[in-house]
């Protein structure tokens, strides 16, 4: 029979009280352990009956359901910090799943790029909530067609963890092992894995490590998971070094682990790590990367972790061994803001610095900015911060570090639902400057990540949304967001309300759009982009001393060579003749292919469009 255990170091008693299919109620006391566990023998009954076929489930339950929860010294009841499933809420009880019932399929499955893995992918961003009106994985899963002919490699969900409410991004997450009831819970994870392996595309999991949401976080009532010794902007940070930490970290790891091993994920991609605290002699991130390795060498496939780090240092993405922190990728940041900047003009808050001009780089403009991100990485890799007030970042060694483990993108989920009506690039910028920057990053060297909707130009925002229950925490969010854009000149009733429902439903996308003919226009650009990265090795290669940039700030005109591949993007209200390196031989993309011609040394681009093209 199955065991569930519970760390509980300073209980002098710990009871379950469960159900079990329709019976009533019943408690048991459960048995201490060595260095304060607790263990329960799950009844027989309830994992007795026969595996369901295919993973597929009934309206029915085939088997006994088994809903339990634990008072501490006869406290209240609380759900298992291991829950794998929250079906009555954040609040209630847990329900026992075993994930061995599920037959997988995937038998063959190699990994994402058969078996490359994620590095120089096509990563898919999508929040399942939002995806479909439906707002399930399994409905997630019928527009999985729609990837594939994308030309999508991995597909990367925001958390699915268990949150309060009904709606949520998943940042406010209080049950990091289980899978949102409203998404189809655990088994629906299963199919959409299994579904995306036989489709060709990878899994990436975005899970949340740094903190817990501010509603249904029991884990104190259990032991010593935070400590004052390391604030984050959530609160205490969780206790990774301190006395008893062992327990927390393996609660940690253990569930990155089970992602891989018991759902088959590619990869996963971890929220925050700079906020990942802890100055013991093995950091739990470095950890967490030797554990990995060593499941996917007992796997046989390749996994990876996709680190979000606001340090600007490769040392996140250096090997254990050379004693780095062993993530495999990381997002870039620098290279969003430089291309937002250079197509919006915006340049407030932390975009300042990318205009150029400033004590990052006193010397140039937007341009020089995109350019030195696009060869070097980082805009601030050791250089002065004007939004952190200090030098941030360290420089990327372009002979050394594989540029496609940083990851490029035009939008995310951050980016665009961190504005204050949530309004994507397409919102902001014509279509012709939207295809110029889609260009620009899925020709780059780095691994190109595209949000949700992004590959049609979608006419919905993705706005920030939650649906807290409790009415003091609904109007602390509604306030504090409005309080949030008040102070850079909004109007409070313009900013969306996160907690009305209509904000949640209007970030839904409209799959109505892809056959608009304006949309499907820019379908077919990132289509063609897509393929023409994948058939050419040169843009797929991740040397990135072999990225070379050349630009013009007056022109404002803009030339990444890759090969024998130019970029060209032409960001000015001007017709320009465009020089090259090199004698061009073809155009091989281009936004406006009618208007877009080749000249001895030189191509001609019409207004704000950008075109790829071949040099002898």
């Amino acid at each position: 029979m199955p065991t569930i255990s519970v760390w509980a170091p300073t209980a002098t008693s710990v009871e379950v009280e469960f159900t079990l299919g329709s019976d009533a109620t019943a408690t048991a006391a459960l048995d201490p352990r060595d260095g304060g566990w607790w263990t329960w023998e799950v009844p027989a009954a309830a994992v007795s009956a026969p595996v369901v076929p295919g993973g597929a489930e009934s309206g029915t339950a085939p088997y006994p359901t088994l809903d339990y929860g634990f008072r501490i010294d006869g406290g209240d009841l609380t759900p298992d910090p291991r829950s794998a499933q929250q079906p009555h809420g954040v609040h209630g009880t847990s329900r026992w799943f075993d994930a061995g019932r599920h037959q997988w399929n995937d038998a063959t499955w190699a990994g994402p790029q058969q078996g490359m893995g994620v590095l120089g992918a096509v990563v898919y961003e999508l929040h399942v909530g939002t995806f479909t009106p439906e707002g399930t994985l399994d409905s997630a899963l019928a527009r999985l067609p729609h990837l594939v002919e994308l030309g999508v490699d991995v597909v990367e969900l925001m958390p699915l963890a268990a949150w309060p409410g009904r709606w949520n991004w998943g940042y406010d997450g209080v049950g990091p092992w289980a899978v949102g009831e409203v998404y189809g819970g655990p088994a629906a994870l299963q199919r959409f894995v299994d579904e995306c392996h036989r489709l060709g595309l990878g899994v990436c999991l975005d899970v949340v490590y740094n903190h817990l949401g501010p509603v249904g976080n029991y884990l104190s009532r259990f032991g010593p998971y935070f400590s004052d010794a390391h604030p984050t902007p959530w609160g205490a940070g969780f206790n990774l070094d301190g006395p008893d930490s062992e327990p927390v970290r393996r609660w940690m790891i253990d569930n990155a682990l089970r992602w891989f091993d018991e759902f088959h994920v590619d990869a996963l991609r971890l929220d925050a790590v700079h906020e990942l605290r802890d100055d013991s002699g093995t950091h739990v991130l470095a950890q967490l990367a030797d554990e990995v390795a060593d499941l996917g060498r007992r796997l046989g496939r390749p996994l990876h972790l996709v680190a979000e780090s606001d340090l600007n240092d490769a040392f996140m993405v250096t090997p254990t061994a050379d004693g780095g922190r062993g993530m495999d990728a990381q997002w870039d940041d620098d290279v969003h803001h430089a291309l937002h900047v250079t197509l919006t003009g915006e340049t407030q808050g932390y975009y300042a610095d990318f205009a150029g001009r400033t004590r990052a780089l006193p010397d140039g403009g937007p341009l020089a900015v995109l350019a030195k991100t696009l060869t070097r990485g980082f805009l601030h890799d050791g250089t002065w911060s004007s939004f952190r007030e200090s030098d941030w970042g360290a420089p990327v060694d372009r002979e050394k570090v594989d540029a496609r483990r940083f990851v490029a993108y035009l939008q995310t989920h951050d980016q665009v639902g961190n504005r204050a009506v949530g309004e994507r690039i397409s919102a902001l910028v014509s279509a012709s400057q939207q295809a110029a920057g889609a260009a620009l990053y899925l020709t780059s060297a780095y691994t190109p990540m595209i949000f949700m909707g992004e590959e049609w130009a979608a006419t919905t925002p993705f706005q920030f949304f939650t649906d807290f229950e409790e009415p003091e925490m609904a109007q602390a969010v509604t306030e504090g967001r409005r309080r949030e854009f008040e102070s850079h000149g909004w109007a409070a009733h313009d900013v969306p309300d996160p907690q009305a429902e209509t904000t949640y439903r209007r970030s839904q996308l409209r799959w109505d759009e892809v056959d608009d003919p304006e949309h499907a226009r820019m379908l077919a650009w990132y289509r063609d982009l897509i393929a023409l990265r994948r058939k050419e090795f040169e843009l797929h290669d991740g040397r990135l001393d072999l990225v070379d940039v050349t630009f013009d700030e007056r022109g404002q005109w803009l030339v990444m060579e890759r090969g024998p591949f130019r970029t060209v993007a032409n960001f000015s209200d001007s017709r320009w003749t465009v020089p090259l390196d090199g004698e061009p031989t073809e155009v091989l993309l281009a936004w406006e292919p009618g208007q877009t011609k080749l000249k001895e040394g030189s191509v001609h681009l019409p207004p704000r469009t950008a075109a790829v093209v071949r040099v002898g």
